[in-house]
């Protein structure tokens, strides 16, 4: 059985440093305690004042050995609210610590303090933390990586070393002022003033010269580099110059081993990849920039260098060509080649004849707006739904109301289809097809029954990719493609030997994606799209998981310190 840990984890603005390690491998049962104080930040020529946690941006790396559970002591000490969720990590019948506000709790308040209590399952690899309280988590994250129980039983090399990368992204205003703005006036938010690697923008941004991020590797040395894409709005590119990487695993599983000269990364997805340092001993870019068909979106590219110890210092690389930002097949053809690893223990179960088959539809929105003065198309406000239902989130936690039966709080009749059936892929979708429902429904899940959900694009208002993320499990991503799901054809292609197993997947524009899962985590579980503009428009849904009849199948009750409203 895995060891429990405690953590401390306060929360303040404060000034950018390093991450530091919170548990290394042969660590147990340590106890945290960090201080945190405001101060302004320069970043881009400006200064700011940031939320984080530890006074460190990224946040904390956190490992753990696989099956840990380890306790998070969440003490706030920020001017606001502040809600922590451990992405992609399951909480085997324990959503009191998932962290989505007002989905499963209400948020920590300033000067408030709360125990997560995280349990570690068949997780391995990476993962990641980030707040889930209004925009907060763009500076709020750090990278979780889950070592196997057997140190250095890797199922490919060896790696001489692991480093966390975490892409995010920059914007020299206060981004929850970024987020009042843009649902204010109904219209886009501003575009971040740069993306990151690893909190740095690297060489091609005002200021930032001395600020990039620098990997020294030894010639013929093998690294393990775990990927986190923790950007708000955009899928990402990434690639380093003069070398291919091998893929390995992706969302805390580990996956048959491809090469690729580059990655195209979701937001809240995470990716490990072999880079083996075998080229001219010299100085190599690597760069990130935005994947995005349609909207606003920052056109930057971040650098980060990787060093050869033995390479003289010279002026900075040529940048590695990246796909073009516009490059949908790209992006789909790279997560195509996803497949999972079989192992001995680890077996693929996917669910054959899934007892519940759901179809959601995934599109963008627009509501009237009062005065028709908002920033949206014809003057009217941005909204997202799925199923047509645009989610209104309560002021009170849906789990807490489902636990103690609070009537009131959310419907259960969230629909397993659209209300209307069209061409969602068709080139000028109607107007009249745009307006959405507003609605609190969240729709239940019988224990242990099977699950299939076809994820439809629509070209409503304009088509984009959504990654959409579950909470509490991880699915078999089990078929995709571009167009309207055909019923009958689509099925036969499915890949129902070795489909990866994610927590997030990304919905190619105007395209479909099929999930399947089995329904074994009673408990309050949020399904979403992981753009951050999308999911405050309303693109989420709830499910709840009812208990099964034995105690191992039923949730367990709250922690005496579960935050209050």
């Amino acid at each position: 059985m895995g060891t429990t840990k405690t953590l401390i984890l306060q929360f303040s603005a404060v000034f950018l440093l390093h991450s530091e390690v919170i548990y290394s491998y042969a660590m147990t049962h340590h106890h945290y305690n960090f201080d945190v104080v405001e101060t302004p930040y320069n970043r881009l020529c400006s200064n700011k004042t940031i939320l984080t946690v530890n006074g460190q941006f990224p946040g904390p790396t956190i490992y753990v050995t696989e099956g840990d559970t380890i306790v998070v002591v969440v003490a706030n000490k920020a001017t606001q609210n502040i809600t922590i969720h451990w992405h992609g990590v399951k909480q085997p019948r324990y959503p009191w610590s998932d962290g989505p506000e007002y989905i499963t709790q209400c948020p920590i308040r300033p000067g408030t303090n709360f125990s997560q209590k995280i349990e570690f399952s068949d997780e391995i690899g990476t993962l990641w933390w980030h707040a889930h309280s209004d925009w907060s988590r763009a500076t709020v994250h750090g990278a979780v990586i889950i070592y196997p129980k057997k140190k250095d039983d890797y199922p490919y090399h060896v790696p001489y070393a692991q480093i966390p990368i975490i892409l995010g992204e920059w914007w020299k205003s206060d981004v929850q002022a970024v987020l009042s703005e843009f649902l204010e006036n109904g219209g886009e938010p501003n575009n971040s003033d740069a993306f990151l690697i690893n909190g740095q923008p690297g060489y091609l941004y005002p200021c930032s010269t001395q600020d990039t991020f620098k990997l020294t590797v030894d010639h013929g040395k093998r690294y393990l580099i775990r990927m986190v894409n923790a950007v708000m709005n955009t899928i990402m590119f990434f690639k380093i110059g003069g070398h291919n990487v091998t893929i390995v695993g992706s969302d805390g599983a580990y996956l048959k081993p491809f090469t690729s000269d580059y990655i195209a990364i979701s937001p809240g997805q995470t990716i490990d990849f072999l880079l083996l340092a075998d080229q001219n001993p010299s100085r190599y870019y690597m760069a990130a920039r935005a994947y995005a068909v349609a909207g606003n979106f920052d056109n930057t590219t971040t650098t980060a260098l990787i060093e050869y110890r033995s390479a003289a210092p010279d002026t900075p690389p040529p940048l590695p060509p990246l796909p073009e930002s516009n490059d949908t097949l790209a992006s789909a053809d790279f997560t195509a080649k996803f497949k999972i690893l079989t192992q001995r223990n680890r077996p693929i179960n996917v669910p054959l004849n899934p007892s519940n088959k759901l179809f959601f539809t995934l599109s963008m929105n627009t509501i009237p707006c009062s005065n028709s003065t908002c920033l949206g198309p014809f003057g009217d406000r941005f909204s997202a739904s799925v199923n047509n239902q645009t989610f209104n989130l309560p002021r009170i936690s849906i789990l807490e109301a489902y636990y103690k039966g609070i009537n009131g709080v959310y419907g259960g009749d969230f629909p397993g289809r659209p209300p209307l059936a069209f061409n969602y892929t068709e080139a000028i979708v109607p107007r009249a097809l745009w307006v959405p429902d507003n609605s609190t429904k969240v729709r239940y899940l019988d224990y242990n029954s099977t699950v299939e959900i076809v994820f439809q694009g629509t070209n409503a208002v304009r088509g984009v990719d959504h990654p959409m993320h579950l909470h509490g499990y991880s699915f078999y991503v089990v078929g995709r493609g571009f167009g309207n799901f055909d019923v009958k054809r689509d099925p036969r292609n499915y890949n129902l030997v070795d489909p990866p197993l994610m927590n997030t997947i990304a919905v190619p524009v105007n395209g479909w994606t099929t999930i399947r899962f089995r329904a074994d985590n009673p408990g309050v579980w949020l399904l979403h799209c992981h753009l951050e503009r999308h999911i405050s428009w309303g693109m989420m849904m709830v499910f709840i998981i009812k208990n099964g009849k034995t105690p191992a199948a039923k949730m367990d009750p709250p922690p005496p310190d579960f935050p209050r409203c």
